[in-house]
């Protein structure tokens, strides 16, 4: 019972932090383009507690902890308002009277603030204990492993695992325990050769009715960082910010190619488990992991999927090239198939969590 109420604890304050800090971006965009908003909320559903600072704005704490929303003055379209909403517009502070440049501000900035989060969160992480580095070559090949058998020596980088390419040994490890005896090839760099090495996975017996995980046999060695000064913290947070965000559009990529299995896409009970399981870690694996969260959340949000911010944009784009709006129709379609794309990745995502612990085969 502990162990829940911390990973409960854990996940609405991780997750409660960067719906904020998203919302946020949506929220200082709008004000500075001269948009009234009308509601902040963090959760949805009842609101908990709620207040109005002297701007008018509705602050929330909703019951239910699995996002947030900002709603801007008259965010409807005049087609769509009722006679009473159109009746309390204040005349030059409405989300839609706004220029289409204001508009894409507005949606843009949310992710913004994810990907600067992400950068300030891994300054200060930097700042603070310096930058860890998980070595990607083989620090050690345990005996009688499936390593040893294929022959698998110290210093050599895998590169390949299967069809796969992997982009670090994190990656290699979090591939290897989906695979329990199978048989594949890894991709090999030995100093200045570049090998293809048959393997059989080692088979290990999952406790507690979880399934077996695979296991090559191999370990890496983890270097220490030291703390480093602002600048140079910073550019090292920008860097990381960027490699993260490709390696995760690579990742996406390979699962829609059918590269990687699409068993590897996580959802809500995935984020709350590793949520709790940080927690335990200490502050700087909690940074680490909001910051790793945080551009998650702002590249989701940026796919060009009708409802996500993405998809907003798609339409204020092509609005800015036709110099009218997209036609109310195609808006409608695309919203409707939007809900049906997000519905059918929420519900799949959830099915792998639950596969993960074991409830299902």
């Amino acid at each position: 019972m502990h162990e829940f109420a911390v990973t409960i604890l854990a996940f609405a304050l991780i997750l409660g932090v960067l719906v904020f800090v998203h919302e946020m971006g949506h929220y200082l965009a709008a004000r500075w383009r001269g948009v009234k908003v009308d509601t902040f909320s963090i959760g949805f559903g009842p609101a908990l507690y709620r207040w109005h600072d002297r701007t008018g704005t509705e602050w929330r704490i909703s019951a239910i902890p699995l996002g947030g929303f900002v709603k801007p003055h008259g965010f409807e379209d005049p087609e769509d308002a009722t006679p009473e909403q159109r009746a309390s517009w204040i005349p030059g502070q409405t989300f839609h009277d706004k220029p289409v440049g204001s508009r894409m501000l507005v949606i843009v900035m949310g992710p913004v603030f994810n990907f600067v989060f992400a950068i300030l969160l891994f300054t200060a992480l930097y700042v603070a204990v310096g930058k860890p580095e998980l070595k990607n070559e083989i620090a050690q090949v345990v005996p009688h492993s499936a390593a040893e058998k294929a022959g698998l020596q110290k210093g050599d980088v895998i590169t390949r695992l299967g069809s796969l390419d992997v982009f670090n040994f994190a990656d290699i490890q979090a591939h290897a325990v989906k695979m329990p005896g199978e048989k594949t090839t890894l991709g090999i760099h030995r100093g200045d050769q570049d090998l293809s090495l048959p393997i059989t996975l080692d088979r290990v017996p999952g406790k507690l009715g979880a399934p077996d995980t695979g296991s090559i046999g191999i370990m890496a060695q983890l270097v220490p960082g030291k703390p480093m000064g602002f600048a140079s913290a910073f550019t090292a947070g920008l860097h990381e910010t960027w490699l993260v965000s490709v390696q995760t559009l690579q990742g996406v990529w390979q699962i829609i190619t059918g590269h990687r299995s699409a068993r590897e896409l996580g959802g809500t009970i995935r984020i709350a488990q590793l949520s709790g399981q940080v927690a335990h870690y200490g502050f700087a694996s909690i940074l680490s992991f909001m910051a790793l969260l945080s551009i998650n959340l702002g590249l989701i949000n940026l796919f060009p999927i009708p409802l996500l911010d993405g998809g907003r944009l798609v339409f204020y784009v092509a609005e800015a090239v036709r110099g009218k709006p997209v036609s109310r129709k195609v808006q409608e379609i695309s919203y409707q198939a939007g809900f049906a794309i997000i519905a059918a990745l929420f519900l799949f995502s959830t099915f792998n969590d639950l596969s993960n612990l074991g409830l299902f085969r």
